[in-house]
């Protein structure tokens, strides 16, 4: 079985987002999540990006670690 190590980085450019540091936080800046809000559910995905974060996460993929610390990351903005 392969194990893969993603980062934060990895996830954006996975995502077909900008993925240098200036741009990873610029985006996280600019979409904080509300109490509550699950990640995938947040209006400023697409549908394939919310798609696969939904994927990744229910088929617990090498990405899950990843995910949550985005999921973290935008809701201390």
């Amino acid at each position: 079985m392969e194990v893969f190590t993603h980062n934060l980085e990895s996830l954006f450019q996975q995502l077909g987002l900008p993925s240098d540091g200036e741009a990873i936080s610029s985006f996280i800046a600019d979409h904080p999540l509300t109490e509550g809000q699950a990640l995938a559910s947040a209006e400023f995905w697409s549908v394939s990006q919310r798609q696969f974060l939904e994927e990744a996460q229910l088929q617990d993929a090498d990405w899950t670690e990843q995910i949550d610390t985005l999921d973290t990351l935008l809701r201390k903005s």
